[in-house]
């Protein structure tokens, strides 16, 4: 009666979970796929609450938004023999929805082994084969991660179209120690060297400075010396203007002066020209004879007198 009692109250207890192992959820972000007996069944469901057949199915949830996956210590080889490792490769990649289902069926759930790990570690081998270690760590580094994200995708396009490389972040390989002393000492070397450049610029530079402001004085100088040179010709040719017009004006004044009195002296002289008759100049010697003060006696003065012009005049009789 006891077992008949236990049996009747676990009917309960396994239905429960049952009910409980068949519900289950997938979060936002990711989608569901479904496995029973181990084969992929069709179809994917949704982000939420969802109902399986216990025991014979199983679920994975798949991430449809962008994920990073981390590679982890690469070991890498390069053309000259020497191992090296890299640290940590990130791959940021994201699975379109509608290729969930035909990416896990050609992959499984784990596709990004396959298709990501895997090929990170392919492509550096293959490129760490074909570099130097001096390549590898110093001169072709800064293009690993673009080289990189193109043959991931490269591949990524013919396998599983859908799913989409990012990003792709590569951290500085680990190198043997002596060789990572030497590099080091190598870069103290060529900072020594680019500070000496980048110091030997800077004093060019300042000296360069220096004589574009000492041109820049000088020019100033030059101009502000221009000007005033320029400002005393043109006070010279100031004053040479104003003598000259001086000059002018009293060359004009002593020429109207002399045309003046050379027009004076022309009239006065025709005036005595128009005033000097024969009678004129006779009434002027006999005004001069009258106003003389001497008398003159004797036989002689007719004669005197016939010299000096008289011939015809009233013959003075001797006492």
């Amino acid at each position: 009666m006891n077992n008949v009692a236990y049996a009747v109250l676990a009917v309960p207890v396994v239905m429960l979970g049952m009910i409980g192992a068949s519900v289950h959820q997938i979060d936002q972000g990711h989608v569901g796929v479904y496995f029973r007996g181990g084969a992929l069944l069709d179809g994917v469901a949704e982000p939420g609450y969802h109902l399986m057949a216990p025991i014979i199915d199983k679920y994975r949830s798949i991430q449809v938004t962008m994920q990073k996956d981390e590679v982890l210590n690469v070991p890498c080889g390069t053309s000259g023999g020497v191992m090296i490792y890299f640290e940590r490769i990130e791959v940021v990649n994201i699975l379109a929805k509608e290729s969930v289902h035909e990416v896990v069926n050609a992959y499984t759930a784990d596709y990004d082994k396959p298709l990501i790990f895997d090929k990170v570690h392919h492509e550096l081998n293959q490129f760490c084969s074909s570099h130097t270690l001096q390549e590898v760590y110093v001169d072709h580094f800064d293009q690993i991660d673009e080289n990189l994200n193109k043959a991931l995708q490269a591949d990524l396009d013919k396998l599983a179209p859908g799913l989409t490389v990012m990003n792709v972040r590569v951290t500085k390989p680990k190198i043997p120690e002596s060789i990572r002393r030497n590099y080091e000492e190598m870069e103290a070397e060529k900072t020594k060297l680019l500070i000496a450049v980048q110091t030997q610029k800077v004093r060019e530079k300042e000296s360069e400075t220096e004589r574009k402001q000492a041109v820049i004085e000088a020019e100033k100088k030059a101009q502000v010396a221009k000007i005033a040179i320029d400002a005393q010709l043109e006070e010279k040719q100031t004053l040479q203007r104003m003598s000259a017009i001086e000059d002018a004006t009293h060359l004009a004044r002593q020429k109207a002066q002399v045309d003046a009195e050379f027009y004076a002296h022309q009239k006065s002289a025709e005036s005595n020209k128009l005033k000097l008759t024969s009678e004129y100049l006779e009434l002027q010697k006999i005004t001069a004879l009258g106003k003389s003060n001497f008398v003159y006696f004797g036989p002689s003065i007719p004669s005197y007198l016939g010299s000096l012009g008289f011939a015809n005049s009233t013959k003075l009789a001797a006492p």
